[in-house]
């Protein structure tokens, strides 16, 4: 018997009550760290293909979606991004990197390799640059605000490529004691013509659960190049630890809620930064008059 959306939703809710579940009554350290890992290697690869595009390097977003705080200046992050998908079956290996012009002012560059599309198809994305500027800090109310201008060189393979593209968008975060939530809306317009222009909205939460270790929980909704319509609802769930004061370590998986494609993707990725840890956690104190 076919499995109704209705379903599927409902599988998907129970699926993600139970992995955080299983993270709390972890105590939200190692062991949840490497039972998730444990589970990436186990399993085989996982969500239908769409272009990776610029993404943000820990730990300056979530997954997908960019926070506004960058690099100091004249420091850079380098990062390491494995993913696997279900429904379409393919990998995609990423490398990114991030180096700071200003305090508020970072430049970006990442270049995807998709390994095993259709079975039989490999190649290199389209890779993509961009500038993230800070534009208005955050005040005690008021959140952050920064705007993301970018643009994809057309060196991909033609089945991976839309032979370019150019994009911009607005990204808010604010802070309130450990949570910092962020949201993006992006444009992209590519240079097939025959494609559609795309829009992004995502939504993210980055929890510090210790000083080492942070849940994320992150929405994305997508009008990809290739529909008119909103043809991507997923959620993502994962971990990021920091194993070392140079490297962090993020596991995360994903399911589509409207049409289980994909079907879910997991994902991993390292990231190296000379920059110092400068989050630091903000608390609100009512105060009596």
């Amino acid at each position: 018997m076919e499995e109704s959306p209705k379903t599927g939703m409902i599988v998907t809710a129970i699926s993600l009550t139970a992995w955080n579940t299983i993270c709390y009554f972890s105590t939200m350290k190692k062991s949840c760290f490497f039972f998730f890992l444990f589970m990436f290697l186990l399993l085989g690869s996982s969500h239908a293909f769409d272009i990776a595009g610029l993404q943000p390097l820990a730990p300056d977003g979530v997954f997908s979606t960019f926070s506004t705080e960058s690099l100091p200046k004249n420091k850079f992050s380098a990062e390491f991004a494995v993913e696997r998908s279900r429904e379409v079956d393919f990998d995609r290996i990423t490398i990114r990197g991030a180096y700071g012009i200003s305090n508020n002012l970072e430049f970006i560059v990442s270049a995807p390799y998709v390994l095993h599309f259709e079975d039989s198809i490999d190649g290199f994305e389209d890779v993509a640059i961009g500038f993230k500027h800070r534009f208005y800090d955050e005040g005690k109310y008021g959140p952050s605000l920064a705007y993301l201008l970018t643009a994809s060189l057309p060196v991909g393979r033609d089945e991976l490529s839309t032979n370019g593209r150019v994009g911009a968008g607005i990204i808010l975060s604010k802070r309130i004691g450990p949570f910092q939530g962020s949201f993006n809306l992006l444009y992209y317009r590519p240079g097939k013509g025959e494609l559609q222009d795309e829009i992004t909205f995502s939504s993210g939460i980055v929890f510090s659960a210790t000083h080492n270790s942070e849940i994320l929980a992150e929405f994305l909704a997508k009008k990809s190049h290739f529909t008119s319509e909103y043809d991507q609802l997923e959620a993502r769930l994962g971990y990021r630890l920091r194993t070392t004061d140079s490297l962090f370590t993020t596991i995360g998986a994903g399911v589509d809620l409207k049409n289980r494609n994909p079907e879910y993707r997991l994902l991993l990725m390292i990231t190296f930064t000379n920059a110092k840890d400068k989050k630091k956690i903000k608390r609100i104190i009512e105060e009596e008059e």
